[in-house]
């Protein structure tokens, strides 16, 4: 099906835009723009060189897609974001491309990032994660699945690595225990929830490396796909657990 696309839209000759999109006037798009199937642009967007959006994606009022990197060291070079497919971008968030050539800034699937939501340069989201109002996320910053951002969360470059399962808040960052709501929503049993739970006892109320506290994961905790994900986690962490 044909997109439908205002005339009041300001769109460049060079942009590729998918099947049955719907562009409202005053939207923006410029020239190096990819858009996949079945999204729907809003009034007020701008959807800037560099953007790679896949199908499915809503994005609202007044956001930017694509802006340049507030990074001291951009110096013009041609890079990306690129966004999967089913996202929810409300009103007013940005999206900065990458600082290097070629550099990119990842949004995976299925994400909801709520009004005032900003991503900096180089960031790499997964899939299913929830941005609260006004999160502030880095740029060069990891996040992967399923992670959810309070209203008004910073997510600085050098935040400490925050393992899975759990919930996390302070400013420095604590560890608030086991997020068991969310557990019980995803369906993991409530036997495994508790060797979850002993898994981060030892962490962060033992006193020893996180290389012992592995080994006491292994030895002490019984095996399972969640705790192979945490032991994977911990082992390939590069800038330290948060309060560890």
């Amino acid at each position: 099906m044909a997109s439908e696309i205002s005339p009041k839209a300001e769109i460049s000759p060079k942009a590729k835009i998918g099947n049955n999109c719907k562009i409202f006037p005053f939207a923006y798009i410029e020239d190096d723009v990819e858009i996949g199937d079945n999204c729907i642009i809003f009034p007020f967007v701008s959807i800037c060189d560099g953007s790679r959006i896949g199908n499915n994606n809503k994005i609202h009022q007044g956001s930017v897609i694509a802006a340049l990197p507030q990074d001291f060291n951009f110096r013009g070079a041609k890079s990306y974001v690129k966004i999967g497919n089913n996202n929810v971008i409300r009103e007013n968030v940005v999206v900065n491309r990458g600082t290097n050539k070629d550099g990119c800034t990842v949004i995976g699937n299925d994400n909801f990032l709520l009004e005032g939501t900003h991503i900096s340069h180089d960031t790499v989201v997964g899939d299913h994660c929830v941005f609260g109002y006004g999160t502030k996320i880095a740029g060069d910053c990891e996040i992967g699945n399923g992670v959810i951002f309070s209203s008004g969360a910073i997510q600085n470059a050098n935040s400490h690595d925050v393992p899975p399962f759990v919930i996390a808040g302070g400013n420095p960052m604590t560890y608030g225990g086991p997020n068991t709501t969310m557990m019980k929503l995803a369906g993991i049993d409530e036997k495994v929830q508790k060797h979850i739970a002993n898994a981060y006892r030892l962490l962060f109320h033992g006193k020893t490396s996180v290389f012992d506290v592995i080994n006491q994961i292994k030895d002490q905790v019984p095996d399972g796909p969640e705790i192979r994900t945490i032991i994977e986690f911990l082992s390939h962490s590069k800038r330290g657990i948060m309060c560890k």
